[in-house]
């Protein structure tokens, strides 16, 4: 396994080993009203809503090619239309090799 995988893991555990210690209910001051909520509740909350807002945070961004733009252009200048978007030209084919 990955170190990454093994540290998630670990840090799933030990959550859920803190969310068990704590179900015991305390009294919490939200904007507008009191209330008796569970102490695994608030944290399992939030700790589920730190895991949302890290994902987002940190997911790769969308890269948004010219791709289809090149091939326009190409077009335009007379250059065939009829090769697949992945085939390579002679010249490049001939530069791998």
């Amino acid at each position: 396994m990955r170190t990454k995988t093994i540290l998630i893991i670990i840090f799933t555990i030990l959550i859920t080993i803190f969310l068990m210690m704590n179900t015991d209910a305390v009294e919490f001051d939200f904007i507008v009203a009191k209330a008796q909520v569970s102490k695994l509740v608030a944290v399992g909350v939030c700790t589920f809503i730190g895991f949302i807002l890290g994902y987002l945070a940190g997911r790769p961004k969308t890269v948004v090619t010219t791709y289809d733009d090149r091939l326009e252009e190409n077009h335009q200048e007379g250059k065939p239309e009829d090769l697949p978007k992945d085939s390579l030209s002679a010249e490049d084919r001939e530069y791998i090799s």
